[in-house]
C-alpha cells in the first residue's frame, strides 16, 4: 500500500528553471560553443511516502544520481546519500517515470547527470472536510556544470510545471546539483551542409533498411537494380556516388566502404546495420573536414548506434510479398543508451519474379565508462544474406506486353553477401586534452550476378572454337579483410578570451582483396571466360591536423589539412587475355588467361604490379555568428577517391580522381516555447579531374572525363512536443567540362518531407494511457540525364505509417507506395539483346528496373522489463 503526501514535503521540479533560461538565452544568441542547456523537464511523478515507514515517522533526504539521455528518458539512477531501503525505492520508482527535453550542446542532444534531491516527511492526519488551498510554484537554485565549464545559473520555472505545496511546507524542493555530460564529444560543426540528424520519432517512417536514413539529408536518391542484399546506389548532390565510391561511409567510424572491390572502389554495403539502433547519423555533404578520409568526393555519412528504450522488445512484421521480418533488441537498465544488443532475421518472396531475399543479423555494443574522464566501447556484429534480382527490363518489351512491369529475363541475376567485424575505442582525458583511439577488424564476403546486355557481348574471336552468343550473365565474387586503427589527440586551450582548440590525428588500414569476375553460360551455367581475377593488398596511411581557432565570440575558422598515402601490391592473376599474333601450331582454344605471348613464346598468365601515392587535401570553414540566431559559413575543401586496383602499372602513380568543392551557407537555429527550429541554405559548385560513369558493359562504373556541379539545397527540421517534421530540396546542374553535356544518370531536383506527429490519446486503460503517432514520409525526384540526349521519368512517392503502444505493449500499420504508383526507380538508354526481338539491334533502347508497388505491413511488439 502507498499513501499520498498531502502534507508532506512533495516531490517538485525546478528543472524547469534550467528550461526557461536556456531558452531565453537561445532566443538572443546561440550558445557559446561547448556550452550545455541543462535538461528541461516534460513530465513528473511524486514519490509515494512508504507505508512500512510512516510507523517510525521518519524525516530523511535521498539523493539519487540521474543519466539522461539524447532522447529525455531516464537511462540509469544511482542513490548518491541513501534515506534507508524504503525510501531510496520510492524514489528511484518515481524517477525512473520522468521525462526530459534532454542537455543540448551545441544544438545537438548529448547524454547527461543530474543530482535529484527528493526530501520525505510522514503524512499528517488530514483535517476533516477541510481542502488544502493551492500553493505557489516553489523555486529554486539551479545551476549546470558541464565537462566544459559554467552553462548555466539562476532561478527560474516553465510555465506548466507547477506544484500545489500546502504553505506550511512550502520549503526548497528538489534541485539540480549538476549535469555532467556523459558520451563522446560532438565534432565541430564544418557549416551549413554539415547534417547532424538525431532519428528520434522520424524513426517510425517505413524504411526498408539503414540506407533509408540517409533520406533525411538534401539531394539524396536512392536506387537498387541488384535486389535487396545489394548495395544502394546513392545519388548526392549531382554525383552518381553508384555504392559508396563518393562517399565515405563509417559505423561509430568504423569504415564500410570496401577498397579494392571489384563491383565498384568504396562499395559499402549499409543493410548489416538494424535501423532501430541507429540513434543519428551525420552527413557531411563535401570534403571540408580534415577527418573526411579516401571516398568523401561527395561527401561522408557516419552511423551512430544506439538503443533509447530499455528493456527487451520483440517485434514481429508481416505483410505483402510473404514479408515476414523478426526483431529483437535488448538495453540492460542502468547502462548507457550506447549499450545494447539487437537481432533480425527477415524474408521475402519479394514484388515480381525473382525478388525473394533473406537476411541476418546480429550486432552488440557495451559502453563503459572511465569515472568522469571518458568512455570505452566494445562493438560486434554478424550478418549474412542470400537473395535474387530482377535485373533491368527493356522499355519497348513492357510497351508491347511481352513483359510485365515486374518481370525479368535472366533467373540467374541475384547474389550472397556477408559483413563479420570488431571494433574497439576509447575516449578520455587528460587534463586539457582529449584522447581518442579505435581498432577494428572487418570480414567481407560478397557474390554478384548481374546482366545488363543479355546477349550481346559473347563475340566470336579467331583463336576461338566456333560458338553462338553464350550469355552477357556476370558473376563476381569479393573475399575482403580489413584492419584499421584510428587515433587523435585534441588539445584545448583559451587565448583571447576565446576557447581555441588543436587536434593531431591518423588513420590506417589494410586490406587483402581476392577477387574475380566471370561471363556465366545461359545454358549450362558454366562460367566460360574469366574476365578479372585479381590478388591485392592495398594500404591507406593518413595524418591530419584539424584546428578550431576563434578570434571572437562571433568569428571561428575551422580546418587543417590531411596526407594520405596509398599503396598497391596487385597480383592479376588473368593479366592475358588475347594475343595480337597466336601461335599456329599452339592455338588459344579460347583459354581466357593465357599462357603464351606473340607466336607461341610462353609465359605465366599472371602479373604483379605495385606503386603508391600521396594526395594532401587542405580544407576550411570560416563561420561568422550567431547574430540572432543566423550564423553565415563559407568552405572549401579538397577530397580524394583511390584508384581501382585493375588500374594499377608498375611504378606508375596512381590517377588519383581529386575533387575540390566550394559553397557557402546560413544557418538559422532558434528555440521558441513551443518548438525548436533549425534551417539552412547552401549554394555550392564541386569539381572532379576524373569522374566514373557507368558502363552497362562492364556492370559498373568505369573512368571518365572531368566533370563540374553547381547547385544549391534547402533544408529545415521543426520539433515541437508532439511532431517532428524535416524537410529539404536540392537543385543541381551536372555537366562534363569537355562537352558540357549532362552527366547521365545523375536528377537535377530531390525534394524530399518526413513528418512524424505523436501524442498521449484520450484513451485510458487500467490507469495508463495510449499513445499514438502517425508519420508519412514523401520523395520527389525530378528528371534525369540518361546517355544519348534522353531524360527519364520523373518519381513521386508517399510512405505512411501508424501506431498504437499502451504499456509495453505496441501496434503499427506500415503502407509504403502509399498512392501505387508504378514507377522506375532506375533508367537506363544502352544496347542490349535479351533475345525478345525477332530482329535485334544495336540501336540504344530505354532500361528500367521497377521501383515496388504498394505494400501493406502490420507489426506487433512488446517490450518487457523496461524502466
Amino acid at each position: 500500500m502507498h499513501l499520498v503526501l498531502p502534507n508532506a514535503k512533495r516531490l517538485v521540479t525546478v528543472l524547469a528553471a534550467c528550461g526557461a533560461l536556456a531558452l531565453s538565452s537561445r532566443a538572443a544568441a546561440q550558445p557559446p560553443q561547448g556550452a550545455v542547456t541543462p535538461p528541461i523537464v516534460v513530465t513528473h511523478v511524486d514519490a509515494m511516502y512508504p507505508a512500512s515507514a510512516v510507523a517510525e515517522g521518519r524525516h530523511a533526504d535521498v539523493l539519487l544520481l540521474v543519466t539522461i539521455d539524447t532522447d529525455g528518458r531516464v537511462t540509469k539512477i544511482e542513490v548518491k546519500q541513501s534515506g534507508g531501503k524504503e525510501l531510496d525505492e520510492a524514489a528511484i520508482v518515481a524517477a525512473r517515470q520522468w521525462t526530459f527535453r534532454p542537455a543540448m550542446r551545441d544544438g545537438r542532444p548529448v547524454n547527461a547527470r543530474i543530482t535529484l534531491s527528493f526530501h520525505f516527511a510522514p503524512p499528517a492526519p488530514p483535517p476533516t472536510d477541510i481542502v488544502e488551498p493551492p500553493g505557489a510554484p516553489v523555486q529554486g537554485n539551479v545551476r549546470g556544470r558541464s565537462s566544459q565549464g559554467v552553462s548555466s545559473a539562476g532561478p527560474s520555472h516553465a510555465p506548466g510545471q507547477t506544484e500545489n505545496i500546502p504553505p506550511a511546507s512550502a520549503a526548497a524542493g528538489p534541485h539540480i546539483d549538476e549535469v555532467i555530460v556523459q558520451g563522446r564529444v560532438p565534432p565541430p560543426s564544418r557549416g551549413a551542409s554539415d547534417f547532424n540528424l538525431r532519428v528520434g520519432e522520424l524513426g517510425r517512417i517505413p524504411r526498408g533498411n539503414a540506407s533509408e536514413l540517409l533520406k533525411l539529408a538534401p539531394g539524396i536518391l536512392l536506387t537498387n537494380e541488384g535486389g535487396e542484399g545489394h548495395a544502394e546506389q546513392v545519388f548526392l548532390r549531382g554525383f552518381d556516388a553508384r555504392e559508396g565510391q563518393d562517399i565515405e561511409f563509417t559505423v561509430g567510424g568504423v569504415p564500410i566502404n570496401e577498397s579494392g572491390n571489384l563491383h565498384g572502389n568504396g562499395y559499402a554495403d549499409t543493410h548489416f546495420i538494424i535501423p532501430e539502433l541507429v540513434v543519428s547519423l551525420r552527413v557531411l555533404e563535401g570534403p571540408f573536414d580534415p577527418h573526411q578520409g579516401n571516398y568523401a568526393v561527395a561527401g561522408s555519412a557516419d552511423y551512430q548506434l544506439g538503443l533509447e528504450r530499455r528493456g527487451l522488445t520483440a517485434r514481429y512484421t508481416v505483410g505483402s510479398f510473404g514479408t515476414e521480418r523478426v526483431l529483437l533488441l535488448w538495453g540492460p537498465n542502468g547502462e548507457s543508451t550506447h549499450t545494447f544488443g539487437g537481432a533480425e532475421i527477415y524474408k521475402t518472396d519479394g514484388f515480381g519474379q525473382n525478388r525473394d531475399a533473406q537476411r541476418a543479423s546480429a550486432m552488440g555494443q557495451y559502453e563503459g565508462q572511465f569515472g568522469q574522464r571518458g568512455t570505452w566501447r566494445l562493438f560486434a556484429q554478424a550478418y549474412s544474406t542470400s537473395y535474387h534480382s530482377a535485373g533491368v527490363l527493356r522499355e519497348d518489351d513492357y510497351r508491347a506486353g511481352r513483359k510485365g512491369f515486374f518481370d525479368t529475363y535472366d533467373f540467374g541475376q541475384g547474389g550472397d553477401s556477408s559483413r563479420y567485424s570488431l571494433a574497439g575505442d576509447i575516449e578520455t582525458r587528460a587534463g586539457d586534452t582529449l584522447l581518442s583511439q579505435q581498432i577494428f577488424v572487418v570480414q567481407r564476403g560478397m557474390r554478384l550476378r548481374e546482366n545488363f546486355t543479355g546477349f550481346l557481348l559473347d563475340v566470336q574471336t579467331p583463336t576461338a572454337p566456333p560458338h553462338g552468343q553464350r550469355g552477357d550473365l556476370l558473376d563476381l565474387d569479393v573475399r575482403e579483410t580489413t584492419i584499421g586503427a584510428r587515433g587523435a589527440a585534441r588539445f584545448r586551450t583559451t587565448a583571447f578570451d576565446q576557447r581555441q582548440e588543436i587536434e593531431l590525428g591518423y588513420f590506417a588500414r589494410g586490406d587483402a582483396v581476392k577477387s574475380s569476375q566471370q561471363r556465366i553460360e545461359a545454358a549450362t551455367a558454366h562460367p566460360y571466360r574469366t574476365e578479372t581475377s585479381l590478388d591485392s593488398t592495398l594500404t591507406d596511411i593518413g595524418l591530419f591536423a584539424d584546428a578550431n581557432l576563434r578570434a571572437t565570440r562571433w568569428l571561428a575558422l575551422r580546418g587543417g589539412a590531411r596526407a594520405d598515402l596509398f599503396t598497391y601490391d596487385v597480383n592479376n592473376l588473368c593479366a592475358v587475355e588475347n594475343v595480337s599474333h597466336p601461335s599456329k601450331t599452339n592455338p588459344t582454344n579460347g583459354a581466357s588467361c593465357l599462357s603464351q605471348e606473340n607466336f607461341g613464346a610462353y609465359r605465366d598468365p599472371n602479373q604483379r604490379a605495385s606503386t603508391a601515392s600521396t594526395a594532401v587535401l587542405p580544407r576550411g570553414t570560416l563561420l561568422v555568428g550567431p547574430f540572432g540566431g543566423f550564423t553565415f559559413s563559407a568552405s572549401w575543401g579538397q577530397g580524394v577517391r583511390s584508384i581501382d586496383p585493375g588500374y594499377i602499372t608498375q611504378d606508375v602513380k596512381t590517377p588519383f580522381a581529386s575533387v575540390t568543392a566550394y559553397e557557402s551557407g546560413v544557418l538559422y537555429a532558434r528555440s521558441f516555447k513551443a518548438f525548436e527550429l533549425l534551417a539552412r541554405s547552401v549554394a555550392f559548385q564541386t569539381h572532379v579531374d576524373k569522374d566514373l560513369i557507368f558502363s552497362e558493359t562492364a556492370g559498373r562504373n568505369v573512368l571518365g572525363n572531368g566533370t563540374t556541379r553547381t547547385g544549391a539545397l534547402v533544408a529545415a527540421r521543426l520539433t515541437g512536443e508532439h511532431f517532428d517534421e524535416a524537410f529539404n530540396a536540392t537543385f543541381v546542374r551536372s555537366t562534363f567540362d569537355d562537352t558540357h553535356l549532362l552527366v547521365p544518370y545523375v536528377p537535377d531536383v530531390v525534394v524530399r518531407s518526413d513528418t512524424a506527429v505523436f501524442a498521449d490519446l484520450p484513451i485510458e486503460y487500467r490507469g495508463h494511457k495510449a499513445r499514438g503517432a502517425l508519420s508519412a514520409g514523401v520523395t520527389y525526384v525530378g528528371r534525369r540525364a540518361l546517355p544519348y540526349g534522353e531524360r527519364s521519368d520523373t518519381i513521386f512517392t508517399i510512405d505512411t505509417s501508424a501506431t498504437l503502444a499502451w504499456r509495453e505493449f505496441e501496434i503499427g500499420l506500415m503502407v509504403t507506395n502509399l498512392l501505387d504508383r508504378r514507377y522506375r526507380l532506375g533508367e537506363y538508354n544502352f544496347a542490349s539483346d535479351f533475345r525478345s526481338q525477332s530482329s535485334p539491334t544495336l540501336v540504344p533502347m530505354r532500361h528500367f528496373t521497377a521501383g515496388a508497388p504498394r505494400g501493406v505491413f502490420a507489426t506487433f511488439g512488446i517490450t518487457f522489463g523496461g524502466p
